[in-house]
């Protein structure tokens, strides 16, 4: 039976979902066949945008850039995590990885599938499960040395506040007044444990719906995947077209 192909990447367009304070994406016409006789599209997007990869420099400038990194990072064999059904903003803890993790080995890429790409585009993706410090260790400790999962992050992501202006500013002053701390600022321990393993490691972020990758690995198939990004210089990530190979 031949191999099926199967898109895990989101389509990339105008206003669509970026991290909170990331760059916005803008496609439009740079040319086109009326004025120049040949279609070129001008793009504004930020190297986190979509679906796409980390570099270790993402979260520490003396690690590894993206053009430092192995191409063997960014494709391998694939073992799929379940953890669909968790509650808004869980913790995914080493326990809820161990049976992944028993199957994984060095070269293995582990996607997580939390089943949060059916929240794409709206509020309720911000609030996606995340990998606690401990699980992210424990995937380092496998051998493991990339990671992709369909969310928003492998840490969880602030609550954006409110999105009326005046109250947001308001709130601001208010913390700035009273030093109430940092709650509301992002953690990004996972991201520093997986993209600080040795060698440097890859998380890819924002992939589509895993069910017919989980559905695969349930009927024996092998699941391949690759994750090759843009070629970018000096980069903390680049977007990808993430794309499955079952059987």
């Amino acid at each position: 039976m031949a191999a099926t192909l199967v898109d895990l990447t989101h389509q990339v367009t105008t206003a669509m979902p970026v991290y909170p304070g990331d760059p916005a994406v803008l496609l439009e016409p740079a040319l086109t066949t009326a004025t120049a006789g040949v279609n070129v599209l001008a793009l504004h997007l930020g190297s986190q945008s979509g679906t796409h990869v980390d570099a270790p420099y993402h979260v520490d400038v003396t690690w590894p850039t993206l053009d430092g990194l192995p191409l063997e990072r960014f494709t391998g064999p694939a073992v799929v995590a379940d953890l669909r059904g968790l509650e808004p903003r869980a913790a995914v803890t080493p326990e809820l990885l161990a049976p992944a993790l028993e199957r994984a080995a060095g070269g293995t890429v582990l996607l997580l599938a939390t089943g949060w790409a059916r929240h794409w585009g709206t509020d309720a993706y911000l609030a996606h499960p995340s990998l606690t410090p401990a699980a992210a260790e424990a995937i380092v400790a496998a051998g493991v040395r990339t990671v992709g999962v369909d969310a928003l992050s492998v840490d969880p992501t602030p609550d954006p506040g409110p999105g009326d202006p005046a109250v947001a500013a308001l709130l601001a002053d208010l913390t700035d007044e009273h030093d109430h701390g940092t709650a509301d600022e992002p953690s990004l321990a996972a991201h520093r444990v997986l993209l600080g393993a040795s060698g440097g490691g890859v998380i890819a972020e924002n992939l589509t719906d895993l069910r017919p990758l989980l559905a695969a690995q349930e009927a024996g198939l092998p699941v391949e995947v690759s994750l090759f990004p843009l070629r970018l210089v000096a980069a903390d990530g680049a977007p990808v077209r993430a794309v499955a190979r079952l059987g």
